[in-house]
């Protein structure tokens, strides 16, 4: 590190930090997408492995092994374990029956114009001549939506399937070891036993796998191939049929239709400088009250931090909806809210809340402080009780003052312990549904600025939720800007995360 650095205050050193962040973010960004790559290469070279290991046992394998490959538990119900064998082999001839009769049939439409950008389905809804009743009827065809819902269940069945089929191949090669070694395998009841013993927290993880699997994983899969169609208002199932567009939404997005990218470009700054903003305000503002409430000579702190936890026991959407009344400009100042009011007869400013888009943003941001403030003093006022006294005698016996103590002890020991708080409050702060919803609706707009249902305060978040349930219903769109969202995030968290003092510097706080 240049030997500067030790000499500048601390305001220099955030900002000689900040830039060096800045210089090297592209480089990082860089090495997260290698690892990735890195880690996909491994993937598939663990694939082509496991593929040879298949091969090679079944060549090596006995006639039960062998058996085993094709009907599965053949070796476990011929070498002492019927009752696993036969569950086995009802997982095959459940999984047979699943895909003739059912997820065979979504599968072939969920692929049939996938690779032509075709239609997803085959039969479309419509009013067919019915010639010996001499009428129209209408025969329900194809619900897309149903195919790549169910299309994306059978995918994930026939990869649960496999993981099973190996696991009892495995097993299989591992009791034909055991019959050459002479050794008894554990019997089906002892298994099940374990299950309640050793090996309980597979038993308490079931269950909440499944429902991540199916409330969570599922629809998250569903929303990402969506954004791969050109489902939206004028192909609303199922009266209608729609279909593989590949990468045009992105495209789109992207600079093919101008406006719309434009759109997306000043939506998605706000978002950030928002998430900004809120996240840091709201830190440093909780971290401020924590630090006058907890000084020492000051009296009544119960009292204050009572009044401040009182602004989180009122429902957020309550609070929300009240002060954006209190806030409305109307078509004069008799009609407008009662802040508008005080603002203008006190100061003379005629404060344009829900009409000016830098007002509105400004208005935004100071009651998230309101809101978020408590939240963040609660937090910091149990670290600052936890901060070892020894740590401020020892400064003050050095001749440290105030600010000399707050940046090399108290705000060190902060971003050392809430490091990952923030990181989750800033991409919360991005996914902010309520605030900016409750409070401004999104508005105001600017027609020759916004586009698709957004405006000059809409998140990201926000314009997915008009995108999707608005009158344009325009579902491929908002399933392309959450895939965005997700990038964003993940990218910045892994980043971040790994950067943080709660990772480079654990050893010296733990020391």
């Amino acid at each position: 590190m240049d030997t500067k650095y030790f000499l500048m205050n601390p305001f220099q050193k955030f900002l000689y930090n900040a830039k060096k962040s800045i210089k090297g973010f592209p480089k990082a960004v860089a090495r997260l997408f290698k690892k990735m790559g890195l880690g996909i290469l491994g993937f598939f070279k663990g694939l082509g492995k496991g593929f040879a290991n298949y091969l090679k046992g079944f060549a090596k394998g006995n006639a039960l092994t062998k058996a085993s490959y094709v009907i599965m538990g053949t070796g476990h119900m011929f070498r002492c374990q019927f009752a696993k064998g036969l569950i086995y082999l009802l997982c095959e001839i459940g999984f047979v029956l699943y895909m003739v009769f059912f997820g065979g049939t979504y599968l072939g439409k969920f692929f049939y114009g996938f690779f032509t950008k075709g239609t997803v389905g085959i039969v479309e809804t419509a009013d067919y001549w019915n010639d010996d009743l001499g009428v129209y009827e209408k025969v329900v065809g194809d619900n897309s939506f149903k195919i790549i819902l169910y299309g994306i269940l059978t995918i994930f069945m026939i990869l649960f399937f496999v993981a099973i089929y190996l696991n009892s191949l495995k097993e299989s090669r591992q009791l034909e070891e055991y019959a050459k070694e002479g050794k008894r395998a554990l019997s089906f009841r002892k298994e099940v036993a374990q299950l309640f013993d050793t090996k309980f927290h597979v038993t308490l993880l079931s269950l909440p796998m499944i429902g991540l699997f199916v409330f969570t994983v599922v629809p998250l899969v569903t929303m990402i191939v969506i954004a791969f169609t050109n489902y939206d208002a004028s192909t609303e199932v199922p009266q209608h049929l729609f279909r593989w567009v590949g990468f045009e939404n992105f495209k789109e997005i992207f600079g093919k239709n101008s406006q719309l990218s434009g759109t997306f470009g000043r939506v998605l700054g706000w978002t950030l400088i928002w998430a900004v903003f809120a996240t840091f305000t709201n830190y440093f503002g909780g971290m401020i009250v924590a630090l006058l409430i907890n000084k020492k000579g000051i009296r009544f702190k119960k009292v204050f931090r009572t009044i401040f936890v009182m602004t989180i026991a009122v429902p957020q959407f309550v609070s929300l909806m009240i002060i954006s009344k209190m806030l409305t400009a109307g078509d004069s100042m008799e009609m407008s809210g009662i802040i508008t009011q005080m603002l203008y007869k006190m100061f003379g400013f005629n404060f344009k809340f829900g009409i000016s888009i830098m007002h509105t943003r400004v208005a935004i941001i100071l009651v998230n402080m309101w809101i978020g403030v408590p939240y963040s003093m609660l937090i910091c006022s149990g670290i600052l009780m936890n901060i070892p006294a020894d740590l401020y005698e020892s400064a003050r016996i050095d001749g440290a003052g105030p600010v000399t103590t707050f940046f090399k002890i108290t705000l060190p020991y902060m971003l050392f312990v809430t490091g990952p708080y923030l990181i989750t409050q800033f991409i919360g702060n991005i996914n902010n549904f309520n605030v900016i919803y409750l409070l401004s609706g999104g508005g105001p707009g600017d027609l020759l600025k916004y586009t698709s249902g957004a405006k000059g305060t809409d998140l990201l978040i926000t314009w997915l939720y008009k995108l999707s349930l608005g009158s344009d219903r325009n579902y491929k769109l908002a399933s392309v800007i959450g895939i965005l969202v997700f990038i964003i995030s993940a990218t910045f968290s892994l980043l971040v995360y790994n950067k943080s003092s709660a990772v480079t510097k654990e050893d010296e706080f733990q020391g």
